[in-house]
């Protein structure tokens, strides 16, 4: 079996991504916003706010990452990791007002006569198109290497971004190649781009909000961890497991059957092993509490007898 990465690796590489992308979208946001406003297109302006939207999402993600790697304290004895997710929510919602606001401007301005976007805008759509594509396979191999739920769902983001700039591309070349006939399709793409951020926005929150109400981790990421459970000596049966997924660790519990005759001591001995057997196999589990139950278990009325 292959190497599991250790959670610092894992930190490691996902911050490099987030700094990566930073950078790019802080770069590519620029070049969209000064490029709108001297190339008299409001659908690039509007594909500069979703940068711009990008790059205050991806400030908030990398500071929760490095709150989130602190150790547990008095106040937060199961630690920070779930300042990941509140950054992530908060943003989310920043980022769907951030477009509804651009999207109520381009209603405003349809049927507005305004100076045709020159030929050079074309080539910033279609640039930020390529690039944002780039990003999204690197991002998604790094999210699969890293078992990163985040990154990949920020790889996603990206070729979401690289589709509205898309649509930004085929509005400007409706209006310079169509003439004053189509100058409504700047603003139509404009609206493209306001209801794909929204929609990014909104299972960014989703998911941000399930992972803050402990949903249970991924159903394969969950087996492997009953599996591993059942390899140590012992061990009879997984009663119960549950996994909750916090930042880009995890918590879980769970509940092992051992030989009801056995003393105590030598059942605590057997889930402290389960407990040492997880931690090391599964370096992003951050804990593990191990609850021992008799075997063979008794249920319903053969309980009570």
């Amino acid at each position: 079996m292959a190497r599991q990465r250790s959670i610092e690796e894992v930190y490691t590489e996902v911050t490099r991504a987030a700094l990566l992308g930073l950078a790019v979208n802080f770069m590519l946001g620029l070049v969209k916003l000064i490029g709108g406003i001297v190339g008299h297109s409001f659908a690039l302006i509007a594909d500069a706010v979703n940068s711009i939207g990008d790059v205050v999402t991806t400030v908030a993600v990398l500071f929760a990452l490095r709150v989130a790697q602190h150790p547990p304290d008095e106040e937060h004895p199961y630690g920070h990791t779930r300042a990941e997710g509140i950054a992530a929510s908060n943003v989310a919602l920043l980022v769907i007002v951030s477009a509804l606001m651009v999207g109520w401007e381009a209603l405003q301005r349809i049927g507005d006569q305004h100076v045709t976007p020159p030929i050079w805008t074309l080539w910033i759509a279609g640039a930020n198109v390529l690039i944002k594509e780039g990003l999204y396979q690197y991002k998604v191999r790094v999210g699969r290497r890293t078992g990163s739920a985040a990154i990949i769902a920020n790889a996603w983001d990206h070729r979401s971004d690289a589709f509205c700039s898309l649509a930004v591309l085929i509005g400007l070349s409706a209006i310079r190649f169509g003439g004053p006939m189509f100058v409504w399709a700047d603003e139509v793409a404009s609206l493209v781009v306001v209801t794909a951020i929204v929609w990014s926005g909104i299972q960014l929150f989703r998911n941000s909000a399930n992972e803050l109400m402990d949903v249970q981790a991924d159903a394969e990421f969950v087996d492997q961890i009953r599996a591993t459970a059942l390899q140590v000596v012992g061990v009879e049966n997984v009663e119960t497991l549950w996994v909750r997924k916090s930042g880009l660790e995890y918590f879980a519990d769970i509940h092992i059957e051992v030989d009801q005759h056995m003393t105590v001591a030598a059942g605590h001995r057997i889930g402290h092993q389960v407990k040492d057997r997880l931690i090391h196999d599964f370096p992003n589990l951050r804990d593990v509490l191990v609850h021992l139950e008799p075997f063979p278990h008794l249920h319903g009325k053969d309980a009570n007898k």
